[in-house]
């Protein structure tokens, strides 16, 4: 019996450059310290401008290319069946003004829907109404509640959101990362399933 070499490929990897994809760039290996320096280095895709920005390589490519340079090696592929590269270029940083534009939309934005949020609530209201339960005088504009009640509602979004500036409060993810990170699974697996579909109908037609 041959060498039987271990292979899981990792998930998900960032490239930053047009160059061969080797097999220690997608995934680990579990074997002999000699046949694992020969492995790291087997190229499996030479990545050009045709790619694009995403390829995906299966795990089915890898068993083929190390059968193809070393017959007598057993492979055993474990973990995810396919591995998605991600081309990432770089881009140049968007000038001052546009970041300046987009931060002023956002904040407009978001003090449009707090302020409609609390008229259709009619915080306002629920203000008055408290300042007269608490002191039994009518008063149109209780500040010392209104003033608390926005600091509150800034601190509890930072919390909220588990960030101050780019900086984490703690290590728990916030919603909005979960989120991003429930998106990103659903992006990779539509990928994932379409490039197979796309290979499968390429295949197809060679034949």
């Amino acid at each position: 019996m041959g060498n039987i070499v271990y292979v899981r490929l990792r998930k998900k990897v960032d490239m930053t450059s047009y160059r061969p994809v080797l097999l220690k760039d997608i995934a680990y290996l579990a074997c002999s310290i000699t046949l694992k320096e020969k492995l790291e280095t087997l190229p499996l895709h030479y990545i050009t401008k045709k790619d694009k920005n995403i390829i995906v390589i299966d795990g089915f490519v890898v068993i083929e290319k190390i059968a193809e340079s070393f017959p007598a090696v057993e492979v055993q592929l474990i973990g995810p069946p396919q591995t998605i590269i991600t081309i990432i270029t770089k881009k140049r940083k968007p000038p001052l003004w546009m970041v300046a534009g987009i931060w002023v939309l956002l904040f407009v934005g978001a003090a449009m829907a707090i302020m409609n949020f609390h008229y259709d609530v009619s915080m306002e209201a629920v203000h008055q109404k408290l300042h007269f339960m608490l002191t039994g005088e009518q008063k149109k504009h209780p500040v010392w509640i209104q003033i608390p009640y926005s600091i509150g509602l800034g601190l509890g979004m930072i919390l909220f959101f588990n960030h101050v500036f780019n900086k984490k409060i703690n290590e728990e993810p916030s919603p909005l990362e979960v989120e991003v990170f429930k998106y990103q699974q659903s992006m990779d697996s539509y990928v994932a399933v379409n490039e197979n579909k796309v290979e499968n109908n390429d295949d197809n037609h060679s034949s």
